[in-house]
């Protein structure tokens, strides 16, 4: 099983597409993630990157293709894998599809943009373990101390209200063309994800059931 989780920043596809990976033990591939580690790391595709993310825009398809060649070449995604937050362009559903992956199902998270500013601005990250935590959705009981080892919690700089503004503007540009392509080769579905996350689950997992 090969899927692609779409939504803007903050919509919830990170927190679905973990939990599909759970039900279907099947690995959940953030591009994001894979992003911030390589410039955490210091390697050259993240001092490459570096720039692009900081500023919120779309680093360029060249160096995300690459590291995520890389990725699913795993023996860990030899069942399958979930995608999140890639393709974010029809350039890279392209790439994707020249590498010969077969997507099965792509799932499209949609969530209001009043919705996904309250969502970023209040998500608090843990500077040393990086746990995640929001001011109100899911506040720490140690206050600004991260709960399981006590490091500060800190706002992630792409979380800045002016490069959150910049990412959905990005975002609402790209994603129609990405929507059409997956919808006219019978791929695509939308689900509401301004809900309860469990709700919002079950509706996921009812279209990969399908």
């Amino acid at each position: 099983m090969k899927l692609i989780f779409l939504g803007a920043p903050g919509a919830g596809k990170s927190t679905q597409a973990e939990k599909v990976s759970e039900r279907l033990s099947i690995p959940a591939i953030s591009t994001g993630s894979i992003l911030r580690d390589a410039i955490r790391n210091g390697t050259e595709a993240g001092m490459a990157a570096k720039q692009y993310v900081m500023e919120g825009d779309l680093v360029p398809d060249q160096l995300v293709i690459q590291m995520l060649r890389d990725r699913i070449a795993l023996p860990d995604c030899k069942n399958g894998f979930i995608l999140d937050g890639f393709p974010r362009t029809l350039a890279q559903a392209q790439a994707l599809d020249r590498l010969g992956v077969i997507i099965d199902t792509v799932i499209d998270i949609e969530v209001p943009d009043e919705v996904i500013f309250k969502r970023l601005t209040g998500r608090r990250l843990c500077r040393q373990c990086g746990d995640s935590y929001h001011i109100t959705d899911k506040p720490s009981a140690k206050g600004d101390k991260c709960e399981l080892c006590g490091g500060a919690l800190t706002t992630r700089e792409d979380d800045d209200p002016q490069v959150i503004g910049n990412r959905l503007k990005i975002y609402h540009q790209q994603i129609e063309s990405l929507k059409d392509y997956y919808h006219a080769a019978g791929k695509l579905a939308v689900v509401a994800g301004d809900g309860e996350i469990d709700q919002i689950t079950t509706m996921v997992m009812a279209i990969i059931e399908a």
